[in-house]
């Protein structure tokens, strides 16, 4: 049986993409599964897949109430273990050309988003000496990408706000690390190529392998990390990108 069998784990952006693929490997691995996104329908959808150990909520990780909601609708099903922050959107402007509220949209989802989960998930781990969480950032937080500041930032922020959380709180027995997913084949990575005329092919093409990732591999990263065998693992940014930030 896995570890991870019976662990209450909520999961934001789960109604598609690499949120989605990550609730299916965690319910595949026993974990009763809180599949959280703005949109209900989407999370529902996920939820009703996954079948009677998973339950859909409505969230906007930007919004503290709509966060704390979730965070007790969550606990209704026992006491949360596990946390993965994969909710996020990007943007694909130079600085100059970012209006400054769409920066700050990217900012609030991506960061305020992640702080705001976190924020909430650890009290309760606290007191159970017991908790891991798994954030998604991007190898756009590692390296520069070009038409992407917003996103670079925001990613990067993710990274650093990974290693504070794993160094305050690891002596209370929590684990914080973070998945850096290179190009996957996702939803928003389609949206870019169908709204935004980016092409398929150099996005393949970016990445040594000369293939995009799937969301699948991300979520066997993140069920990785959220496991026992990383029991050494906290303050971590495991590269998962097809050898692009080694190129």
């Amino acid at each position: 049986m896995s570890d991870l069998a019976g662990r209450v784990t909520i999961v934001t952006g789960a109604g598609s993409g690499i949120g989605a693929a990550t609730a299916r490997r965690l319910a595949a691995e026993g974990a009763v599964v809180v599949a959280a996104d703005l949109d209900l329908a989407h999370a529902e959808r996920t939820a009703q897949e996954l079948g009677a150990a998973a339950h859909a909520v409505e969230v906007d990780v930007a919004d503290e109430g709509s966060v704390a909601a979730l965070v007790a609708a969550a606990e209704r099903h026992g006491p949360v273990e596990a946390l993965v922050n994969v909710a996020g959107i990007g943007a694909t402007t130079t600085a100059p050309d970012t209006p400054v509220e769409v920066f700050d949209r990217v900012m609030a989802v991506n960061v305020r988003g992640t702080f705001l989960c976190c924020k909430h998930v650890i009290p309760g781990m606290v007191e159970r000496g017991r908790g891991s969480i798994v954030n998604i950032a991007s190898v756009a937080g590692l390296v520069g990408l070009r038409a992407r500041a917003a996103y670079c930032a925001s990613k990067g922020a993710v990274i650093s706000l990974t290693r504070a959380l794993a160094v305050d709180h690891v002596a209370d027995g929590l684990r914080v690390n973070c998945v850096c997913p290179g190009t996957v084949d996702s939803p928003w990575v389609r949206r870019l190529v169908d709204d935004v005329g980016e092409s398929l092919e150099a996005l393949r093409a970016r990445q040594p392998m000369g293939r995009l990732g799937t969301p699948e591999e991300i979520a066997g990263a993140v069920a990785y990390l959220l496991g026992d065998d990383a029991g050494f693992v906290t303050g971590s940014s495991l590269v998962v990108d097809g050898g692009l930030t080694a190129a």
